[in-house]
């Protein structure tokens, strides 16, 4: 994990992973969604969505204390949108953990 990543060697091999991971996702959200984005289960929320939705705290308490950003709109478009997409659901909103307090 990056946290724990000791030595400069150690953090690229956390990020290729990483890298390696979200490019999985990436392309799993552009086949499920028919290459919109919009969620994993097409146009409405699935049970991907739901499953995955709900580490996006933590996700996001992470590249808070890691500086790195897992979802960068960079290499990840479509899961970046979707990440800010699904944390605006009123659903997710609800449930959420408060990032900061995660991060305490």
């Amino acid at each position: 994990m990056v946290l724990r990543a000791g030595t400069d060697e150690e953090r690229a091999e956390w990020k290729r992973q990483r890298v390696a991971a979200v490019g999985t996702l990436e392309e799993g959200l552009s086949e499920c969604s028919g290459g919109k984005g919009s969620f994993f289960g097409g146009e409405c929320v699935g049970y991907v969505d739901a499953l995955l939705g709900g580490v996006v705290p933590w996700v996001r308490a992470t590249e808070k204390l890691s500086g790195d950003r897992f979802f960068d709109a960079g290499e990840a478009p479509l899961l970046a949108a979707w990440m800010e997409r699904f944390g605006e659901l009123d659903a997710a909103k609800a449930v959420f953990q408060d990032v900061d307090a995660l991060v305490e």
